[in-house]
């Protein structure tokens, strides 16, 4: 074999991912919240990006009343003197203390009546000023909002009242760090005495303390714990009541027989134990510090036209609004001397003008998508779930003659605002389902919200077990085997047929439903 050196020309075509490209991807798949805070680092970091001004329409600030400016250029009246230039006398007066006393721990500065109108900030501040001043803005309503008291801080101030002795302090606060914000204690005592080196019957002392706070059931180990201390507070955690608490997973189960047996009860009583339960909160750390919840903001509006169609139309206000100014850029390019300045405006114009272009670009697809699957799924837009029809990604890509990938770019954190509510993108996409007897394919989302519509329309006689459920879906066409009717059913946590006779019975209260639950 020779080893030769020689120069060959080869042609092809490869896709080259270029940093523009590949933002522009990334762009494409952000919701309109990603999108806001990306633009935003954008406008920061490019002096040539500016916001979009308002609406030529739009209301422009008021302005100043007559009455306000004829008093502002105004003499004031003599009736007014002493109010707005109130002197050294007038002061010492109203407030019944010397001027150079006010203050004694600072340094003695001397007064007169040239500094005395100073002294107006210790009046009340007339409403909706933060000063003695007319001319002072109010301040920002947020700022005087208070701080949601988080679980912790609620915890530490009863403590705190609780008991004086520093050690059991500590170990309190030791205890309450380890809570977490569902409220139960996820450490165990002897891992904490362990850790601070404390004997074990008084951390056990301490966290029985900690137990008695508010929220009740705060800082429990487990469930039953938790129901016990609230059943505690409420003076009913009798022996039948402990026997029910200690057995929860027989009432998981609605295992009536069983409890009514552990528990010595009859129905009434079992009935009116259980309702109880239910009545209780097995979460209370909840209501501190809970996170906001996030409204599903739509990034499509979809609404009835006069003819029968539909409109779909983009949300204006999720989409941001940023211009190119070309204007500032030709007059400091035309100042700038040195080679980086020059280099540096061409690159932030060239980004600049790419992000308008991509923004541009990814509300343009956004409507193309969303306007296919409203025509995919006009079914559901007239008649509700039961007409969704089964739809996948390849399907919206060839009709619209786009890549897959990029359709599902498109569809991930975006939604679609309907007058049967705001629903993701994803909603719309369901796997299909054959028919019975040759007939249409049905969608998976369809096929589960008949089967919860079956459930629902049971009778405490009449409850539907798995079999029943695949017969009657195939009676309307639906060819679907019984496991795939009870992983949908798992999915909608919908108990069993035996565990919902159960129930069933247990809130008709019934003694004769009772007895053949047994």
């Amino acid at each position: 074999m020779s080893l030769l050196q020689r120069l060959e020309m080869r042609q092809g075509q490869a896709l080259v991912m270029t940093p523009q490209l590949l933002q522009a991807i990334k762009l494409l798949q952000l919701s309109h919240l990603d999108l806001a805070t990306y633009v935003e680092a954008e406008l920061e970091r490019n002096p040539l990006l500016e916001r979009a001004e308002a609406e030529p329409g739009a209301t422009e600030a008021p302005e100043a009343a007559p009455e306000a400016e004829a008093f502002e250029g105004a003499e004031a009246e003599p009736w007014m003197a002493d109010e707005l230039d109130p002197g050294s006398g007038r002061i010492e007066g109203d407030f019944d203390a010397r001027l150079d006393n006010v203050f004694p721990d600072d340094a003695p500065s001397p007064i007169s009546e040239a500094n005395c109108g100073d002294m107006l900030s210790l009046t009340p501040a007339p409403y909706g000023n933060t000063g003695g001043s007319f001319d002072s803005e109010a301040p920002d309503f947020e700022a005087t909002l208070t701080a949601e008291i988080s679980l912790r801080e609620h915890l530490a101030g009863q403590l705190d009242l609780a008991t004086r002795d520093p050690v059991d302090r500590l170990i309190g606060g030791f205890l309450i760090d380890a809570v977490d914000e569902a409220g139960y204690l996820r450490e165990s005592i002897d891992a904490v005495a362990e850790r601070l080196g404390a004997k074990l019957d008084r951390v056990a002392r301490v966290l029985k303390l900690v137990q008695s706070f508010d929220p009740p059931g705060v800082a429990a180990r487990d469930l039953a714990e938790c129901l016990a201390i609230q059943l505690r507070e409420q003076d009913r955690f009798d022996p039948a009541m402990q026997a029910l608490v200690s057995r929860l997973d027989l009432v998981a189960k609605r295992d009536f027989t069983a409890l009514r047996r552990l528990c010595g009860v009859d129905d009434d009583d079992l009935v009116e134990m259980l309702s109880e339960i239910r009545r209780l909160d097995p979460k209370p750390g909840r209501a501190f510090g809970a996170s906001a919840v996030e409204v599903l903001i739509p990034d499509v509006f979809v609404r009835a036209a006069a003819d029968g169609s539909w409109l779909v139309e983009l949300n204006g206000e999720a989409l941001p609004r940023v211009l190119v100014n070309q204007s500032y850029y030709a007059r400091v390019v035309r100042g700038a001397k040195a080679d980086g300045d020059k280099a540096f405006l061409s690159e932030a114009l060239q980004n600049a003008n790419w992000l308008t272009r991509s923004l541009e670009q990814r509300a343009r697809t956004i409507l193309k998508v969303a306007t296919e699957i409203v025509r995919q799924q006009d079914g559901f837009f007239v008649h509700g779930v039961t007409h969704l029809r089964p739809l996948n990604l390849k399907t919206v890509a060839e009709a619209i003659g786009m890549h897959e990938s990029t359709v599902s770019r498109v569809t991930s954190n975006k939604a679609i605002g309907t007058s049967r509510g705001t629903l993701e993108m994803k909603y719309f996409f369901t796997a299909a389902i054959p028919g019975a007897a040759g007939m249409a394919a049905h969608s998976s989302e369809a096929v589960r919200h008949r089967i919860k519509q079956l459930v629902d329309g049971e009778t405490p006689d009449d409850v539907l077990s798995d079999d029943a459920l695949v017969q009657k879906l195939r009676g309307e066409g639906v060819d679907i085997a019984r496991r795939t009717v009870a992983k949908y059913r798992e999915s909608l946590r919908i108990p069993s047929s035996i565990e919902r006779r159960r129930e069933r019975y247990a809130q008709g209260g019934s003694h004769a439903g009772m007895l053949a639950a047994r």
